[in-house]
């Protein structure tokens, strides 16, 4: 079944390359069994961007575009998404894009796919991935995009309600400001409520063109 838990010593480690490249990493992780979400997914989907991207945004997982292109921010939510990085004055080509977990997480209802959340234990087992990933792009300004992303890098103690848009301390980069993921945006009840989401969203990433811009 897509999405079930994890247990210890089901699967076993992520295949990471010793010394890793983008294109290495690529290439691994669609042999990855470090959980059991790779039985239903079309593919693993591993970051888009070039190393020494200046800014790492990292997402909570794959959407049903994403899983079949094998690109991450390629749906409604990528829209949103690169429109506020425009609006903010951040050059596409400074950022590196990926998510925590690799492969997509869904319940079948119908012929559609819905997203659920990634367990506690999918999460550890990707984190190899991303931990590479940060080790070859080296960020300045490291982005979680939501809870899930924000807790997973930064700690249990980060909510994006509180922190969001604020400069934080991490071991992980120089530099790490959270925001909510872009598809919160989309799911704002209605168009005032998401002229005010983008806004808002889009203020968080004028802070993150400001840390850039000081570096």
């Amino acid at each position: 079944m897509p999405g079930g838990d994890s247990r210890p010593n089901e699967h076993p480690p992520p295949p990471v390359p010793e010394r890793p490249t983008l294109p290495r990493l690529r290439a691994a992780v669609q042999e990855c069994r470090a959980c059991e979400l790779w039985a239903c997914a079309t593919q693993a989907v591993l970051g888009e961007g070039r190393p020494g991207a200046r800014a790492m945004l990292v997402g909570e997982q794959p959407g049903d575009r994403e899983d079949l292109e094998g690109a991450p921010f390629v749906g409604p939510a990528g829209r949103v998404l690169d429109e506020a990085l425009e609006e903010a004055g951040i050059v596409r080509e400074q950022v590196y894009l990926t998510n925590v977990v690799k492969h997509f997480r869904y319940r079948a209802r119908g012929k559609r796919r819905i997203h659920q959340r990634p367990t506690a234990a999918q999460i550890a087992a990707c984190r190899p991935w991303l931990d590479a990933e940060l080790a070859v792009v080296r960020p300045r300004v490291l982005v979680p995009l939501g809870a899930t992303a924000a807790q997973a890098l930064l700690g249990s103690r980060v909510r994006v309600t509180r922190d969001r848009g604020v400069p934080l301390e991490t071991e992980l980069a120089p530099c790490a400001i959270v925001t909510v993921h872009p598809s919160s945006v989309l799911r704002a009840p209605d168009a005032t409520a998401r002229h005010d989401a983008r806004a808002a969203f889009v203020r968080d990433l004028r802070r993150v063109a400001e840390q850039l811009r000081a570096a």
